[in-house]
């Protein structure tokens, strides 16, 4: 059995992914406090909804995911880009990450639940 875990979940993926959310507490700059369930899908989700639209420097995406703690946002970054729904490069001095057509794929499999 999954624990629940309290965090932080953005506005919008709160709103997308309302299933994962067991009980929402206050409002907090974008984002919501949440105790919720499946906790490590949600991360994943999180971090592959703010790129959906457009690639992010590692700050921005670390940032926008409201994955506050630095080692968890890195463990599901590397995850992600271990498994290929996430591709980075290297541009100037900035490492730019893009969501991948796998990725893609992993985030509406999570979407069409609710369309």
């Amino acid at each position: 059995m999954m624990r629940a875990r309290l965090t932080y979940v953005p506005l919008e993926v709160a709103e997308q992914f309302e299933d994962f959310i067991i009980k929402r507490d206050e409002e907090i700059l974008g984002a919501v406090k949440a105790r919720t369930r499946d906790y490590s899908t949600l991360s994943l989700l999180k971090l592959l909804y703010q790129l959906r639209g457009n690639p992010m420097t590692f700050s921005e995406l670390y940032s926008k995911s409201k994955i506050r703690m630095k080692k968890s946002f890195l463990n599901y970054l590397h995850l992600c880009v271990d498994y290929n729904f996430v591709r980075k490069e290297a541009v100037g001095s900035n490492m730019i990450y893009t969501i991948t057509d796998k990725g893609h794929t992993m985030l509406n499999l999570f979407m069409q639940k609710n369309n």
